[in-house]
């Protein structure tokens, strides 16, 4: 007989136990699921369709932040813009979510973006979004993958980017030691994988809203275990990496962050938002607002950045979307 003080059940998803496909046609969004084959191992894909597909305006390729993945609370993002009218695929990354390799390990992000980047150009080039305008979207870490994804690409590729609190400068309490990193690499690399880095508790200072802190807790996908090594050695390399290459941006984008980030400093959008040689350049500053700005603020603060995200989107469909032949 169970107890009567076990704990309770975590629902098989973040909206409780009703069925998959019932709630996203409730949400007006159309959801498929599948395993993307790469050289560095399979990865889990995802898409977020509007029911009417035959108005789609443009795709949109999405990537999470670091021990997240493309369900759970990520896939609100998904499904806003899919109600939008946009095709919306998402992918996990390679050690993240259900997709293989080994849990939150980042240590050749290269190879992490261009896994994934070989799933965004296999749908961006199919029919029918050949001939869409094409935008790639990156959250906090992800945005740090998208950006190499970007470097990864051929010009013309991508109409513009999106980048929600995105990762280019390591804030100083989430720095490597460097004289850790020094003793582990006396280790030849097998110290790489160790999960051995201090942890410094970043969802707390991600998640505003108490209630959405409490479900994004319970994600069982969610990666709870110390920093890998090698992961922060490879993300300290990335963000010197990006902040060197910045000039080299010069797609239209829109990068958002919220004054109070406790994860990732508004300093990585307002560095990219004075170096990026684009032309097409938006910055949105929201005071007070924690990292996690759909997610895990308020409904009304959500909904206020969702807001600026739909009118920069459809603003660049309507300008770049006769523009935007495949390379």
């Amino acid at each position: 007989m169970p107890s009567e003080h076990a704990a309770p059940e975590t629902p098989p998803n973040f909206w409780g136990h009703m069925p998959e496909e019932e709630y996203y046609s409730s949400q007006g969004v159309r959801n498929t699921k599948s395993y993307f084959d790469t050289p560095n191992g399979k990865i889990f894909t995802q898409s977020f369709l509007p029911l009417n597909t035959q108005n789609v305006k443009a795709s949109v390729f999405m990537t999470h932040g670091y021990g997240s993945d493309t369900g759970w609370l990520f896939q609100k993002i998904c499904i806003s813009y899919a109600n939008w009218g946009y095709a919306v695929f998402a992918a996990d990354l390679l050690g993240h979510g259900r997709s293989e390799g080994l849990r939150c390990y980042l240590g050749d992000m290269e190879k992490v973006a261009a896994t994934s980047l070989s799933f965004f150009l296999h749908t961006r080039r199919s029919e029918p979004y050949k001939n869409l305008p094409a935008f790639l979207f990156g959250e906090s870490m992800g945005g740090a993958a998208t950006m190499l994804m970007y470097f990864q690409s051929e010009p013309d590729t991508w109409t513009g980017l999106i980048f929600s609190a995105p990762l280019f400068v390591m804030p100083e309490n989430m720095k490597p030691s460097k004289v850790r990193l020094f003793v582990y690499g006396m280790l030849f690399g097998i110290a790489d994988t160790w999960a051995a880095m201090p942890d410094n508790k970043m969802v707390g200072k991600a998640i505003k809203d108490p209630e959405k802190l409490k479900i994004i807790a319970s994600n069982p996908m969610r990666y709870t275990g110390k920093p890998r090594v090698g992961t922060m050695r490879e993300l300290a390399r990335v963000c010197q990496y990006i902040q060197d290459n910045f000039g080299k941006v010069t797609a239209p984008f829109l990068t958002v962050h919220g004054t109070s980030d406790g994860v990732t400093c508004p300093t990585s959008s307002e560095m990219l938002y004075e170096k990026a040689a684009s032309e097409d350049k938006s910055l949105k500053l929201y005071d007070g607002m924690y990292h996690s700005l759909v997610q895990g603020e308020p409904d009304e603060n959500a909904n206020l950045v969702l807001k600026d995200m739909r009118e920069w989107i459809d603003e660049r469909v309507e300008r770049y979307g006769s523009k935007n032949p495949l390379p």
